[in-house]
């Protein structure tokens, strides 16, 4: 399909045709996909995403069908975006999780199910920029349904607002085997199904398991819902919403932001390295690291204390950053120098030392056109 065929207004005005033509554009990531997505980046930050994920019988579409029917009666617009898992055989995905939603609500809802196409993570590759369509279109709440997740499933992290773990009956011992995962991003953990006798044993697990509820500003909650009859769907809406004015909405944008500022400024200063002198000699480096200090520069020291596999620089090697951005020597060969340099400037500001690691394998540098594959250990303390 071609962006051509899909009428710009009519989408953003919720038409549902036009909805679906541009879904089906940015999911097969067809000609035009990319120009799409671009016009929609302004009009994005507005809608709520909800992650819904969970163990493969938890409940989660049954759940969804009844947050969709209390968000419309509520006059609320919601979108729902379906994750099928595709076969490993064939390709191919049934696309039944909206079999067990409800339909209605006119132009107010909208449903759309995907095939996560092998995609590992949860969602499908192209899911996140069908969330910014719908985010786009006006919709005030999102919800994105994954596959049935296990333990490393934790993709929605970086697209959801509101992370909801739907837990069913009987997990018992398996919460410790399973904390390590997907449990750890949930913003409110959900025991569904809990007319069944083992539901309150696992609620209970859930509240007293250590280490699972740490959030800054947040109190992880575990609330019990019987999807099928509606029961505690209202209160599970309410706390979604509490997070949502507690921790913000439309994080997967700044986090997006973010890596672009991140990933452009570790290029500059990789270039920047590549372009650099020959590796100064110790004597040179400390030379200029005293230097700075006598202009009365905060400066701090980067030093490789561990390589593994086929690191570009040997251990002891340093690099000297003073706090206006200027560096000598290197730890990487232009590698992750961007990285490192960003972090010794956070040390001459806060003071605080710290352990950095970094790693890719051969195979994953030479895509890339480096020849750094392996793994260093760097160590980075302001000089006093």
């Amino acid at each position: 399909m071609d962006s051509d065929l899909i009428d710009f207004q009519a989408m953003l005005e919720g038409s549902r045709p036009a909805l679906a033509r541009a879904a089906t554009l940015l999911e097969n990531d067809g000609a035009g996909a990319a120009g799409l997505h671009d016009r929609l980046a302004a009009r994005c930050g507005r809608a709520h995403v909800v992650g819904v994920t969970g163990a493969p019988g938890a409940g989660k579409s049954t759940l969804i069908s009844a947050l969709l029917t209390q968000y419309l009666a509520r006059g609320r617009r919601v979108a729902v975006l379906a994750v099928d898992p595709s076969s490993p055989i064939t390709g191919g995905a049934l696309l039944g999780d909206r079999v067990r939603m409800d339909q209605g609500g006119g132009d107010a809802a909208f449903i759309r199910s995907v095939s996560s196409r092998g995609h590992l993570g949860g969602l499908s590759r192209t899911a996140g920029r069908i969330v910014d369509l719908f985010d786009a279109a006006g919709f005030e709440v999102v919800i994105v349904e994954t596959v049935g997740t296990g333990q490393s499933e934790v993709e929605i992290s970086r697209v959801a607002d509101t992370n909801v773990l739907v837990c069913p009956p009987g997990l018992g011992d398996g919460i410790q085997a399973i904390k390590a995962g997907v449990l750890e991003i949930a913003d409110i953990l959900v025991v569904n199904k809990a007319d069944l006798p083992a539901a309150a044993g696992t609620a209970r697990d859930l509240r007293t398991a250590p280490g699972l509820r740490h959030r800054a500003g947040w109190e992880v909650p575990v609330l019990r819902t019987v999807a099928t009859s509606g029961e505690g769907v209202a209160e599970l809406i309410e706390r979604i919403d509490e997070h949502g004015r507690a921790c913000g909405i439309g994080r997967r944008l700044q986090r997006s932001a973010a890596a672009v500022t991140a990933s452009q400024t570790a290029a500059a200063a990789m270039q920047a390295a590549a372009d650099a002198a020959p590796q100064a000699t110790d004597d040179e480096l400390f030379q200029r690291l005293q230097a700075w200090r006598a202009a009365g520069k905060g400066v701090a020291l980067a030093t490789v204390v561990r390589t593994w596999g086929s690191s570009p620089r040997p251990e002891g090697s340093l690099l000297a950053v003073e706090e206006a951005g200027g560096f000598v020597g290197s730890v990487s060969g232009g590698c992750v120098e961007g990285a490192v340099i960003s972090e010794a400037l956070a040390a001459i500001a806060d003071g605080k030392p710290r352990m950095l690691e970094f790693g890719v394998s051969d195979q994953q540098a030479w895509d890339v056109g480096l020849a750094c594959g392996g793994k260093v250990q760097v160590y980075v303390e302001r000089v006093e």
